[in-house]
């Protein structure tokens, strides 16, 4: 579990790192690049709907663990937006939360129990 959360440290100073110089560099208006990349039909728009359903598993994940309360599908939608930037940080909480259980880390608390 130490190793990781240490590279769950790294993702984080990483993607916060990357995306302020790629922000202050060339703008905070990521959508339209993001969406008409996959409407090019080309690899990076192929790589950004990858990317994309990663991001919309992720989101059901964190709602699904959250048993679809009112909460857990505005930290889904959060995820969906939000990508490693918020659940990278959400997964090292939740390591100390779940004190290393890796099954009560992916399930959440109620279904690990069971």
């Amino acid at each position: 579990m130490r190793a990781f959360r240490l590279f769950l440290v790294m993702i984080i100073i990483g993607i916060v790192s990357m995306t302020g110089v790629v922000g202050f560099k060339h703008g905070w208006n990521l959508l339209p690049i993001f969406f008409g990349d996959m409407a090019s039909l080309t690899w990076p728009g192929q790589f950004n709907f990858d990317f994309m359903c990663f991001l919309l598993l992720s989101g059901l994940w964190l709602a699904w663990r959250h048993h679809f309360s009112p909460g857990g599908i505005l930290l889904g939608l959060a995820g969906v937006f939000g990508g490693i930037m918020l659940l990278a940080p959400y997964l090292l909480v939740a390591s100390y939360r779940a004190d290393g259980d890796i099954k009560m880390l992916l399930l959440g608390t109620d279904r690990a129990s069971r």
